[in-house]
């Protein structure tokens, strides 16, 4: 809606676009600008609107100091992510002892990113490797719900058979349970379960592309547990 000032039917808004399409208008007029005064937002005092516009430019800086403090903090939590990432990776692959495969993976795990609970199990492995702990038994609703996992789970501790490997499994009240495949296109073949006390760590709503990668990793490492094909 035009606002009309009352005087010979000029709107605010004919001014406006008057000032707008007449750029010199302020040259010809320099005194007009030093003579108009504003309020303050930071006051019941008078700027001129010069100053006016000065305070709006620092408001705007610092918004975006604010904003690029933000892409800084995230940048470097990013690095750091992919720094433990890299060296988890690496401990992993320099496990040539493949009865301590899945412990170095498990332990490499938590300790990189202070995961407090973390288990493994693996089906369908290679004759001589059954003693192996992360070969233990698990039941076919395992072995069909990992299978069915697309990505991975996350959210409560909703009494999965998953939770009874952890040492300490009762203080576990969220958890991300994250299947293992030898690829996203094969049925899966073993199943890792990350554990925390904390309700909050795991949620539904979480981002879990971290967890994929995770994910893969640990299925391309296990698949030295298993029968060749």
């Amino acid at each position: 809606m035009n606002n009309n000032s009352g005087t010979d039917g000029i709107t605010e808004d004919d001014i406006a676009g008057y000032l707008a399409n007449t750029p010199g208008f302020f040259e010809r007029h320099a005194d007009l600008l030093a003579s108009v005064q504003l309020t303050s937002p930071h006051g019941s005092r008078a700027v001129s609107l010069q100053e006016r516009q000065m305070e709006m430019l620092r408001e705007r800086i610092k918004g975006l100091e604010r904003k690029i403090m933000e892409m800084i903090r995230y940048g470097q939590d990013n690095m750091a992510i992919s720094d433990r990432l890299h060296r988890w990776t690496r401990a992993v692959m320099l496990t040539h002892d493949i009865e301590r495969l899945a412990p170095v993976l498990v332990r490499e795990l938590q300790h990189g990113f202070m995961i407090p609970q973390a288990a493994v199990r693996v089906w369908g492995v290679a004759p001589g490797l059954e003693h192996l702990p992360c070969a233990a038994e698990v039941s076919e609703d395992v072995k069909i719900f990992a299978t069915s996992l697309v990505a991975p789970y996350c959210g409560a501790n909703s009494g999965f058979e998953a939770a009874s490997w952890f040492e300490n499994a009762e203080s576990v009240m969220s958890l991300a349970l994250i299947p293992l495949r030898p690829d996203r296109q094969h049925q899966a073949f073993g199943l890792l379960a990350l554990g925390s006390p904390d309700p909050t760590r795991y949620t539904a709503d979480m981002g879990i592309e971290f967890l994929a990668q995770v994910g893969d990793i640990a299925g391309a490492a296990l698949t030295r547990l298993l029968v060749q094909q």
